[in-house]
């Protein structure tokens, strides 16, 4: 039988791949790691870690193994905090936040949240977001800011804001456009998205198709500010989340204009695992993010 502690011990040992490091970072002596790690694999029937001169490495079973058992140990910590729960936003957090949304919340989120929860110790991630509900899922996350819809099981959300996207054109260009600016009025222009894998490259194709528009280009950027730069730079126009235009704006060479209605937009969610033990705490947290994004029309009514 396969206990508990043998998935804990595994799973740091996975990490360190060395018996010395995996058993100081235990506090354990080495041999009885060592044992531990024999026994599984003894149940299991099978080499879990290859032994090599300068460490190890785990053998295809004891990959697969690893996530199952990453798994359920998140699971297990879930049920553990149920029983440890300190006041509201009072221990560490681990959350992630998509990366067109960052650089537009964190200036505003981590002050505020230093102010108002002192005793919060917030650790932030920024990715993209199939790479942040992996994080998630891996219990390497506690909850993630991200746009909606997000077809994953097993995860609850809290709706933050509406965040509607506006078209950013060159300045010299503005005229041109008018404004507000129909959906129609894309097909004839040139967009610059980013790369692939970001949600808002996803979600300004969408836009693209209900605007029936086809000269679409990727330079392979991964920043909205560098697509902006290109905007700047008179290579064609692209589609910016409400929440970024007044931080860009301050660059200069580009007018935002609004869209005509009914405009375009993403809705902005805070998920989690809906096993986790800590609702009460995302519920504060949405409160906070809520505040820190209010430039963006919050009424998700």
């Amino acid at each position: 039988m396969i206990t508990i502690r043998q998935m804990r011990y595994f799973e740091v040992l996975a990490e360190a791949l060395h018996f010395g490091r995996a058993a100081r970072r235990l506090n354990i002596s080495q041999p009885a790691l060592s044992a531990q790690i024999a026994q599984m694999e003894a149940f299991f029937g099978t080499t879990l870690f290859e032994r090599r001169s300068n460490g190890l490495i785990a053998t295809a079973e004891g990959a697969a193994l690893g996530e199952r058992i990453r798994r359920i140990l998140t699971e297990v910590r879930d049920l553990e905090a149920l029983a440890a729960r300190p006041a509201l936003l009072q221990s560490r957090l681990k959350i992630g936040v998509i990366a067109s949304v960052a650089p537009y919340l964190l200036p505003t989120l981590l002050p505020a949240a230093a102010e108002r929860h002192p005793q919060l110790e917030l650790e932030v991630r920024e990715s993209v977001t199939a790479a942040l509900i992996d994080g998630l899922e891996a219990g390497e996350l506690d909850c993630v800011v991200l746009a909606l819809p997000v077809e994953q099981a097993g995860l609850d959300h809290i709706e933050l804001a509406v965040d509607r996207f506006h078209l950013a054109v060159p300045e010299a260009a503005q005229a041109r456009f008018g404004t507000p600016v129909p959906l129609a009025r894309l097909k004839d222009e040139k967009l610059i998205l980013l790369e692939e894998g970001h949600c808002l490259r996803d979600q300004a194709l969408k836009v693209c198709e209900i605007a029936g528009a086809g000269r679409l280009a990727s330079f392979g950027a991964t920043s909205l500010t560098t697509i902006l730069r290109m905007v700047a730079g008179g290579l064609g126009i692209t589609l910016i989340p409400e929440l970024a235009v007044e931080s860009e704006r301050m660059a200069g060479g580009i007018a935002f204009l609004p869209l005509a209605e009914p405009a375009p937009s993403r809705t902005l969610a805070l998920s989690f695992r809906r096993s986790a033990a800590r609702r009460a705490d995302f519920e504060a947290l949405a409160d906070l993010l809520r505040d820190s994004l209010a430039p963006v029309r919050a009424d998700t009514d």
